[in-house]
């Protein structure tokens, strides 16, 4: 299984805890290897070129699957195109976390103090065309603010720095809800269309700014395209079953992931609205990787 993002983030905690599972229904190992880069696209070309038998599949992110042909001119491959989904694991909402210094305990509080501090403020993200890359710019819009985007290689690193106050705010992908709730940081909003049900007493960033605003990605299993069908079926059988497993649960709920179960074609189906809806977003945003 090869991860197309660093160790911590929620694609490498999803994917150990998946293929963990897949390894005792399947009888066969399953050996996670971190290929993180380029917004996922190093480790997700790395499995589009691979043999399409059934041995080597990718746990990424939706976002990165439909984001990155919109975003890199020469990536040389068509994630679309090339990778088949398999099975969707979990949907994943982004969290809008600030550091404790900053004097706002509300989104319209932050909003103030961003808009009276035009250019002052920095957010991180996993990198440059991440999902919490594109809320970043589609806050600022939205908000009508101007903040200063810092690209790091993965959610965990990102992390790391809000924490020491090196980074003002981030979209965090559920994996710093922990922090928030220790008091190392404050959840001001989820990026998501409606309230979180983990999170009931969080606004959603559009209750504050108005219009829409969603930033939801689904994270799953991709193979190479031309698997056999029989085998993506099997697998995605599999994955379905793992999910229901209490311990795939409460890995999922850890970051505030909803556990998802869907067909191929379904899975197929829900990528492709994504992959139209971030090209809306990019072409409003003029978002582009760097």
């Amino acid at each position: 299984m090869i991860v197309n993002f660093p160790p911590g983030g929620a694609a490498d905690q999803l994917g150990r805890a998946v293929s963990a599972r897949l390894q005792e229904t399947l009888g066969q190992p399953f050996v996670v290897e971190n290929r993180p880069g380029a917004n996922g696209s190093i480790g997700a070309a790395e499995v589009a070129k691979a043999a399409a038998d059934g041995h080597t599949v990718l746990m990424s992110s939706g976002g990165a699957i439909a984001l990155n042909g919109l975003l890199y001119r020469n990536l040389g491959y068509d994630p679309m195109k090339t990778l088949e989904p398999v099975a969707p694991v979990a949907s994943v909402a982004v969290f809008l976390q600030i550091k404790p210094a900053v004097p706002a305990g509300t989104l319209g509080e932050f909003i103030a103090h961003l808009r009276a501090n035009p250019g002052k403020l920095n957010y991180g993200s996993p990198g440059n065309g991440s999902s919490p890359h594109l809320a970043g710019e589609m806050f600022n819009r939205a908000a009508r603010v101007q903040t200063t985007h810092v690209p790091y290689k993965g959610a965990g690193p990102a992390l790391t720095d809000l924490l020491a106050g090196q980074l003002d705010f981030m979209f965090d992908p559920g994996i710093g809800l922990q922090h928030s709730k220790a008091g190392k940081l404050k959840l001001l909003a989820v990026g998501s269309p409606k309230r979180h049900p983990a999170y009931p007493d969080v606004p959603t960033v559009a209750e504050v700014v108005g219009g829409e605003f969603d930033t939801d990605t689904v994270f799953g299993i991709y193979v190479p395209a031309g698997t056999p069908r029989d085998l993506i079926a099997r697998l995605n059988a599999e994955i379905g079953k793992a999910m229901q497993s209490p311990d795939l649960k409460a890995r999922a709920a850890a970051i505030a992931a909803q556990e998802m179960v869907l067909s191929p074609e379904a899975f197929t189906a829900r990528l492709r609205a994504e992959h139209e809806r971030m090209s809306v977003l990019v072409r409003e945003t003029g978002l582009k990787a760097e």
